[in-house]
């Protein structure tokens, strides 16, 4: 046995960890709240790391609060049901001006002689949640639900960058207890990354941004909520221990003080002309914001006279929304032409007689696949129905019937791809050409893939660089990227004798990587980046992943047959093998690191057992049994297979339990699971 020692780390250890804990809660503010950034990325990284290699030398100084810990906690069962510290209200709406007019009235009404003001704000269109904080704290976060109860998703919300894990204190006192409502949304840009990604993998794209947003909070893995782009406003405070101000206009300065972010286009009125003259301003900016909205929001500033006004069941008295209009236009499909996309999916594109929406000419959809080509009848000189849905993207409603009007033939995807000619196959809803690594239509994508920070990480291959390189011939197939010289680099536009150099030194270095890195980087549908750790630290090689059975794939955690279906689909495919050859011997891939824990010398451990939770323990939380667990080696995982050895049953065990019991897995009450744990000494 090892000596115990009282002191589990140096004082300067820990003062170094409060002191990084600080700046960088200082420069996420000024990045995500602030839009004012005060250093580079390369040195917020730096100090991250520090940060990390810190509490992973001494795990005594993991507070919940740290910036590292936004992810990392293992998939739920299912999201507990949470009652709100206040009802989350609907609001009453109406796009009509005398609908307004009348709000307005009522307000005056009930309120007599004097002075009305409002604060008006830009209604976002995103999901609405209850953050609640202690003493500072980000504790408890869920979802709106039916405005009195809803689902608690704090994990998911803690990876969420512009929403602080520790309220500040700088400009004004933080109080003992806080609960505010806030709008998750996912910014348009993002959005449209996100939906190509899903298109390219084959999946369903989501139908706008607040679908987005909402699935995206609504993710039992953490971590598949940490990948999405989401962002935060807060708005209200709906319960705190010390009212810090009178108005809502000074509620939302002392918001703003302890570190949240507020939206920054509200404004302070007084009649019913004023707020028509901000609705008409937000009107005629909404296509230029990042985020959608779908009208303003009218609030009664005085926070004693709302209470005076009281509410129905449903919405405040005194707050209203005054929507914008649909947008929504006729016009005609010119022709349908099918577009090969990053990971192969072949989109059918409907080319429009160009029409005006909302100020934005729109001139093209995506029809995403076939069947939805089929389910809307739609072929070329149909008239349709186009909308920008969630007004953003353009989208095909429906065709217009026009009785007498002779019909062109359905459309019909093409048997070959319209890039390389190789065979197109179907998979599900989509059709795919599977010649990966020589398809050049796919290539520039996946060059940029390849060279993206979760994979190799090849400073200086963008975008933009690796469109050039594909274009010009430089790149005709993915090995190509490390037979690349500075000389020949040097003659694409922008690129001069060092950057040159630099782009080739940088792709040199990353030839040295991580299996995950890899496997994540070659693109494979239904494969990110926490699936590619995953693959990479059950399997130990590439090889072994390679040549892995449909049974063997399913074998490693979270991994069900359609993404074994895409796995094995890709390895199968002749054309892949011969290019991950060839980039094989360009490569040098390090094995995963094996977990750091184990038990302590002398001492039995549970290494290479794996444990799966349903249920709620009395006397752990779900993140102590994991680390009791990690301590001597042990494996915490999500679902149930046949790799499971130990199934740990709670309070109310879902079908995990009935899973175990089909698959012949040894069931743990809570006493012989802690008892398990006394045995090895954890």
């Amino acid at each position: 046995m090892k000596p115990k020692h009282t002191k589990k780390f140096p004082s300067e250890a820990e003062e170094r960890v409060r002191r990084l804990r600080a700046q960088i809660h200082h420069h996420d503010y000024l990045y995500y709240i602030r839009d004012a950034p005060e250093i580079s990325d390369e040195e917020y990284d730096r100090l991250f790391r520090e940060l990390h290699e810190l509490e992973e030398q001494y795990p005594a100084l993991l507070s919940q609060d740290s910036p590292t810990q936004r992810v990392g906690v293992a998939p739920l069962d299912s999201f507990p049901t949470i009652e709100h510290m206040a009802p989350m209200l609907s609001l009453d709406s109406d796009v009509k001006v005398e609908a307004l007019g009348r709000f307005d009235e009522r307000v005056r009404k009930a309120l007599g002689a004097g002075e009305i003001t409002y604060v008006t704000e830009p209604k976002l269109d995103g999901a609405s949640v209850e953050l609640v904080y202690e003493e500072g704290l980000l504790v408890r976060a869920s979802t709106r639900g039916d405005g009195r109860f809803g689902e608690g998703i704090t994990a998911n919300i803690r990876t969420i960058p512009s929403i602080p894990l520790r309220l500040r204190d700088e400009e004004r006192p933080v109080p003992l207890f806080s609960a505010f409502r806030a709008e998750v949304v996912m910014r348009i840009g993002a959005f449209e990354q996100l939906n190509e990604r899903l298109l390219e993998s084959g999946r369903s794209p989501f139908a706008n941004p607040r679908n987005a947003a909402a699935g995206s909070l609504r993710q039992l893995d953490p971590g598949v909520t940490a990948e999405r782009p989401l962002d935060a406003y807060v708005f209200e405070i709906l319960a705190v221990s010390s009212p810090p101000a009178a108005t809502q206009w000074d509620a939302l300065r002392a918001m703003r003080g302890w570190g949240l972010r507020v939206n920054e286009l509200e404004r302070r009125v007084t009649s019913v002309e004023e707020i028509l003259r901000y609705h008409a301003e937000l009107e005629a900016q909404r296509d230029e914001l990042d985020y959608e909205i779908d009208g303003i929001v009218i609030k009664l500033d005085n926070l004693t006279a709302r209470e005076r006004m009281g509410a129905t069941s449903h919405h405040p008295r005194w707050a209203y929304a005054h929507k914008f209009p649909p947008r929504k236009e006729e016009t005609r499909i010119l022709r349908i032409v099918p577009s090969v996309g990053r990971t192969g999916v072949v989109t059918p594109i409907a080319f429009m007689r160009p029409v005006e929406i909302g100020g934005v000419t729109v001139s093209r959809a995506n029809l995403h696949n076939r069947e939805e080509v089929a389910r809307k009848d739609i072929r070329e000189g149909d008239r349709v129905r186009i909308q920008r849905a969630g007004d953003v993207i353009p989208q095909v409603l429906e065709r217009i019937d026009e009785p007498g009007r002779k019909r062109t033939d359905p459309f019909v995807m093409p048997v070959h791809c319209p890039s390389c000619g190789t065979p197109l196959v179907e998979r599900g809803p989509y059709t795919v050409c599977p010649n990966v690594f020589g398809c050049l239509a796919q290539l520039a994508g996946r060059v940029w893939h390849f060279g993206s920070r979760q994979a190799l990480d090849i400073e200086g291959l963008g975008g933009e660089t690796s469109r050039a390189l594909v274009q010009e011939g430089l790149v005709r197939s993915l090995p190509d990227l490390f037979e690349l010289q500075a000389e020949q680099v040097l003659g694409l536009e922008g690129f001069a004798e060092k950057s040159a150099e630099k782009l080739v030194a940088a792709i040199s270095a990353a030839s040295q990587t991580e299996l995950a890195r890899f496997i994540y980087g070659l693109g494979i549908p239904e494969v990110g980046a926490s699936v590619a750790r995953t693959l990479s630290l059950h399997f130990g090689s590439f090889e072994a992943l390679r040549d892995a059975s449909e049974e063997a794939l399913q074998a490693a955690e979270g991994i069900g047959p359609k993404m074994s279906e895409q796995i094995l689909a890709f390895f199968r495919e002749p054309r892949n093998g011969e290019q991950l050859e060839r980039l094989l011997s360009h490569v040098q891939l390090k094995a995963p690191r094996p977990s750091t824990r184990s038990a302590a010398e002398g001492e039995e451990s549970l290494e290479g057992l794996r444990f799966v939770l349903t249920g709620r323990l009395a006397g752990m939380s779900r993140s102590e049994a994991k680390e009791r667990l990690e301590s001597l080696g042990g494996r915490l995982t999500s679902s149930v297979s046949k790799s499971t050895d130990f199934v740990v049953v709670g309070d109310s065990p879902g079908a995990k339990l009935d899973k175990a019991r089909d698959l012949g897995i040894e069931v743990l009450d809570e006493k012989a699971f802690v008892e398990l744990l006394r045995e090895k000494r954890a």
